[in-house]
């Protein structure tokens, strides 16, 4: 080879490298390819029973957030002829999640799968032609202990004649029905959740299934950021009913204020209670029973015309072990009748 020759080849191998250089820094806007410190972390679904011809959402999560230009992420079915799903899906830049959509075919189960690099994560789907549980809702997702949350039940397809029931449970610190019923034609119910006073947040699922189908959604029950008093009155009879015994000097009823919730731990509930005078009592435990009075809790006989029973007033407010003091928790509408004591 001349020198000429030599000259004309590493001109042509230096062309051909800074060509290469110049590729690789202009970049592309095409969704860029999984890091190796990226992967998908989870892979859900709203429901896990549908119809065929119905469309649900899901959302694949990754580990961490995607980079400049995306991360492409490959969706498939393990049964394409069940249940379809698009495919690829771009997280977009900066985001750690992405919306997909699945769409049942035929009845049958399938399993959707996420994959990018080595990662992968999948969900079951069931696509059946009868009327299954398609998923639990909740009207909040994050609770204070102690409070109720409402929980709604949808199926698939109108319940059957006489109704759909559907089996529910949940585990500690929530209490759920055993099932609900959906009427006739409809396609979902409601049901209350009451949940607990906790130490801290505690994570707890509402489990229902119905038609070989399972749905459910997870409720967070949280501690409380302030103390607030809350109370019933129960007497002899009947709630919100006392009477008087023992010749007007004990109130035949229990005031109850362990449905109350603080910060800290409640070391004080103080009890007020009263027609014409007014009593007060503080105790260390939410149960006051049979409270003490004496006959000038009620007017002088005889009755106001038309009236067998005085309205008492009965308040409380409570203290915890990190110095809160709740608002005071006021019921004005307890029935106290003498029962024949102080001249009645």
């Amino acid at each position: 080879m001349s020198g000429t020759e030599r000259l004309e080849c590493v001109v042509s191998l230096a062309a051909a490298v800074m060509l290469a250089i110049g590729l690789a820094a202009c970049g592309s806007s095409s969704p860029s390819a999984p890091s190796q410190t990226n992967a998908v972390a989870h892979l859900t679904l709203s429901a896990s029973t549908i119809n065929p011809g119905s469309t649900i959402q899901g959302t694949v999560t990754l580990t961490t957030a995607a980079p400049a230009n995306g991360i492409a992420v490959t969706l498939s079915s393990s049964n394409p002829g069940v249940a379809s799903v698009q495919s690829p899906v771009t997280v977009a830049a900066g985001a750690s999640s992405a919306t997909i959509a699945v769409t049942g075919i035929a009845p049958g189960a399938a399993t959707i799968m996420a994959t990018m690099g080595g990662s992968s994560q999948s969900a079951p789907l069931t696509v059946t032609s009868g009327v299954a549980l398609s998923a639990i809702t909740l009207s909040i997702t994050t609770v204070v202990g102690g409070d109720s949350v409402i929980g709604t039940v949808v199926l698939t397809a109108p319940a059957p004649a006489g109704g759909a029931v559907v089996a529910l449970s949940g585990g500690d610190p929530i209490t759920v029905p055993a099932n609900v019923t959906i009427p006739a034609g409809a396609t979902s119910a409601t049901f209350a959740i009451s949940t607990r006073a906790v130490g801290g947040t505690t994570p707890a699922t509402v489990t229902g299934s119905y038609g070989g189908a399972t749905a459910s959604a997870t409720l967070s029950v949280t501690r409380p950021s302030v103390a607030t008093a809350s109370f019933g009155v129960t007497g002899p009879d009947e709630t919100d009913t006392c009477t008087l015994i023992d010749n007007g000097n004990t109130i035949d009823c229990t005031f109850n204020g362990s449905t109350s919730t603080a910060p800290g731990t409640i070391t004080a509930w103080d009890w007020s209670y009263g027609v014409a005078k007014t009593f007060s009592q503080t105790i260390s435990t939410p149960v006051l029973t049979n409270p003490k009075v004496d006959c000038s809790i009620v007017p002088p006989p005889p009755f106001p015309a038309g009236t067998t029973w005085f309205t008492m007033t009965v308040k409380l407010t409570i203290h915890d072990s990190l110095g809160n003091v709740s608002k005071e928790a006021v019921n004005s509408g307890v029935r106290l009748f003498p029962n024949g004591a102080c001249g009645y």
